[in-house]
């Protein structure tokens, strides 16, 4: 009789700078939807009372003393998630917008071969034509130009690593969980794939894109896929 073939491990790794008002929905959605999978929530060097509130509930989290953006947030979790002997690593909003309900659908792509798998708005549905995602459409056209390949919803932060893509992302300064590194990816012959999903509006709290920052971000990601990503040195 064969052995019973082990169950890969899964985490949620939680990125949060002043989500008070969101951590506890966000938490009680993971608890609710993803029953099989542990979460870690990185305190970001929030300002108010996401730590408190996460000490209260006796909430899974890790707390940064210092901001250190989105990226070193989430590269503290892939790290945990490596020290910790995580197969999985699931990437999840704070802020109440991406939905546990699909948390299953990222596992099981994974586990059927994906290296890393992005929660899409639009693989079904139509991207809309507004200004709010122009941003998208100019980056998804620059990594089909840059690779051949299409990404419907490259800015979708909800997204699920297996554990290759996990190691490559947590000890690679050079290397964070952002748009422009999907070419990277596609370069190191990784099987990205997109699912459907649906996204909430944020409730509570403000995003920190507004149109400055919109501006920076749209620079540094385009300068990156056309002029680094595609000449970086494969590891």
């Amino acid at each position: 009789m064969s052995k019973k073939q082990k169950q890969p491990k899964a985490l949620v790794i939680i990125p949060a700078y002043n989500e008070a008002l969101n951590i506890e929905k966000t938490v009680h959605d993971i608890e609710k939807h993803a029953k099989q999978v542990d979460y870690i929530i990185i305190n970001d060097g929030s300002k108010d009372d996401t730590l408190a509130i996460c000490k209260k509930n006796h909430f899974h989290c890790i707390d940064s003393f210092a901001n250190l953006g989105l990226f070193g947030a989430v590269q503290t979790g892939f790290k945990y998630a490596i020290d910790h002997d995580y197969d999985i690593a699931i990437q999840f909003d704070g802020d109440g917008q991406h939905s546990a309900f699909y948390i299953k659908a990222l596992i099981d792509e994974i586990n059927s071969g994906a290296n890393i798998v992005i929660g899409s708005r639009f693989v079904s549905e139509k991207k809309p034509f507004t200004s709010r995602m122009l941003g998208s459409r100019l980056i998804s056209f620059a990594i089909k130009c840059t690779t051949g390949k299409t990404i419907k919803d490259p800015t979708s932060g909800m997204r699920a690593y297996d554990r290759l893509s996990l190691i490559d992302y947590a000890l690679d300064m050079n290397n964070p969980p952002e748009p422009d590194t999907l070419v990277y990816m596609f370069r190191k012959k990784r099987k990205i794939k997109e699912i459907q999903v649906a996204m909430n509006e944020r409730e509570f709290g403000e995003s920190y894109l507004n149109i400055p920052n919109t501006i920076k971000y749209m620079s540094r990601m385009l300068i990156s896929i056309f002029l680094i990503q595609p000449f970086r040195k494969i590891k």
